[in-house]
Formats: C-alpha cells, structure tokens, sequence
C-alpha cells in the first residue's frame, strides 16, 4: 500500500523487453539499507517486486514485468535516463498523507492540455471511457504515482491543479500534450460499485 507522496525522482539505467516479461534496473536517491528482496515499490505508481539489488553501492535494484503491466502503463514507452518516481511501501506508523494507494494501474491517461497559472499548472487528461464513472470531482486520483485532487470532469476529461512543489519533485514537470501517465483511480470507488452492483443482483 502507498500514498501517492513521490519520495524520490529516480531513473532507468537498463531495460530490456523479452517475450514473457520486461526487466528493468532503476538509480534511487533514497536509503537502502532497509530494503530486502521481495519488497514493494510504486514506479510511477506501479507496484513492483525488487527481484535484485544490481549494485547497492550505486543504488541500483531491479523489478520483473509482466505482459500484463507493460500493456495498461506506460512502461513499454520508456527508455534508459528516463526518469521515474519512486515511492517505497508505507510501514507501520508511516504517516498517510496521500489517499490510500493500491499501486495497480488501470490504464493511462492522455495530456489534453498544459495551462499555466502563475507558478502553478492546470493540466486536463483524458481517461478511457470504461474509467470515467471512478473519476469525481474533489475525489482522489493518482497519476504517475502522484496523489492529485480532481478540480473539474467533463465527461472523459478532468483537470488537476499542480503547485510548484509537486512539479519540482515529481517527473510531472515534463509533460507535453499527448504525452500519458499511469492512472490509478480512487479505490474505494472500485469497492462501493462492487457492493451496489451485488446488491441491485441479491434483490432481483
């Protein structure tokens, strides 16, 4: 489980795509020594396994992908330098200052438009159609791992405001239009359809 809070902004120092999986080797900033194989990390809001430390020295560890996760992110666009954020796994007693964050993608989003607005920036994405229902105003919606409240929704598209703090320390300042992000839409939505829909068949 994560936040959405980005913890550091790392990079892809090696990539290589097979038949039945993607491997990927990443640089962090970040302590670890507190790291063992098999913990989780959100990549730009993707949960994944380190499978190997490559070199702790450099601050180097590596994560597998599967098919499944390079076709709904936007993994199978990244190249080597690329930069990526980075969030471990809460720990008991770490602050939530985020919104609860699965680290499952659902698809990505696409960059409609990039306004900015003093020091701040008013970017519109669209979502594909079957995601649209879990996207509200006010509610929570994580993109490229990023915690971001949703300002306005106009049937596929809605617009988050990004403050300069968020746009220094996350990979979100380098945004053009049509570019795309990993989206995670708010999970209790997921939940709260889940129960109604079970509901509305019980009472049939």
């Amino acid at each position: 489980m994560f936040t959405g809070i980005i913890q550091d902004v790392g990079r892809i120092t090696s990539l290589e795509h097979q038949k039945n999986q993607s491997l990927f080797v990443f640089a962090t900033k970040l302590n670890m020594s507190v790291w063992q194989l098999g913990d989780s990390v959100a990549v730009d809001g993707c949960c994944l396994t380190i499978t190997d430390f490559s070199d702790a020295k450099q601050s180097l560890w590596s994560a597998t992908l599967s098919p499944e996760t390079i076709k709904l992110t936007r993994f199978s666009q990244l190249n080597v330098g690329d930069p990526v954020n980075l969030e471990p796994a809460l720990r008991m007693g770490d602050a939530l200052g985020g919104h609860m964050v699965s680290g499952h993608i659902d698809d990505v989003a696409k960059v409609v438009s990039i306004v900015d607005v003093g020091e701040h920036q008013q970017i519109t994405f669209e979502v594909p159609e079957h995601l649209k229902q879990y996207v509200v105003v006010k509610g929570s919606v994580t993109l490229n791992g990023v915690s971001l409240t949703v300002n306005t929704v106009e049937d596929t598209c809605f617009t988050v405001n990004l403050i300069p703090h968020t746009l220094e320390h996350t990979n979100l300042h380098r945004l053009q239009k049509g570019d795309r992000v990993n989206l995670e839409t708010d999970l209790l939505g997921r939940y709260v359809e889940r129960i109604l829909s079970c509901n509305t068949l019980e009472n049939r």
